[in-house]
């Protein structure tokens, strides 16, 4: 982690950007605008094994999954003088976890998301609390069987902490920063009783989450896959 004192806006020189990679993110000054280039990256689907890529390697390669699309909002935010705040989103073992980016306007908190499908994606900025926030998620949070799944969300993690070399520019490595990431102190959201109580999703609502904006294509045969990695990042 970064021990300096993190500066209110990121200068490119301070990220380890070039000057291209720094213009791309200057671009983007707002959460809809960064949200809607997020919509407009296409989904990564590791065909090659996992990954975690930082933002140079977002830029570079035009595709992210949840967290590696958080990395690139917080930077974009960071750039603009916001802190870049991340929100972990666990769920129990049938399912994978999420992270989003939230920000504040007033005395209300939004979200930016990276997502494949639709219900996990924007907030806008209409919640009072992050819990309340991260609940705005819980509904659609749901495994193959329509179970719900969601069971808790960490504090708000300011990305400044880390260096930057570990996140902004690192390459394709970035897993160092997800475990203290996903390690944060997390709250629930349910309790063990209402877990009991909680209803399926409907046959309806299961065939209607199949939609992706960005469908998986085939692998190529004669490429092998990388050794993977035991961790989870949800991508629906």
């Amino acid at each position: 982690m970064n021990r300096r004192a993190p500066r209110r806006t990121a200068r490119c020189e301070d990220l380890g950007l070039t000057k291209g990679e720094y213009g791309r993110l200057a671009k983007l000054d707002t959460p809809q605008k960064i949200q809607r280039f997020l919509n407009a990256t296409p989904s990564n689907h590791e065909l090659d094994g996992e990954t975690l890529y930082s933002v140079r390697e977002v830029l570079k390669n035009k595709r992210a999954h949840c967290m590696e699309g958080a990395f690139l909002a917080a930077a974009a935010l960071w750039i603009h003088g916001e802190k870049p705040l991340m929100v972990h989103l666990d769920c129990d073992l049938s399912d994978y976890p999420h992270a989003i980016v939230v920000f504040r306007r007033g005395r209300c908190w939004g979200a930016i998301s990276k997502t494949n499908g639709a219900p996990l994606r924007f907030r806008d900025p209409i919640y009072r609390s992050i819990r309340e926030l991260a609940m705005s998620y819980f509904h659609e949070y749901f495994d193959k069987r329509g179970r719900k799944t969601l069971r808790s969300y960490s504090i708000a993690y300011d990305m400044r902490r880390f260096d930057p070399g570990h996140w902004v520019t690192n390459g394709k490595d970035c897993w160092e920063v997800h475990d203290k990431l996903a390690a944060l102190r997390h709250f629930p959201l349910v309790t063990k009783r209402q877990e009991r109580l909680l209803m399926r999703r409907d046959t309806f609502e299961r065939q209607i989450s199949k939609l992706v904006q960005y469908p998986r294509p085939e692998k190529l045969p004669e490429k092998l896959p990388a050794k993977g990695s035991a961790r989870k990042l949800k991508k629906p």
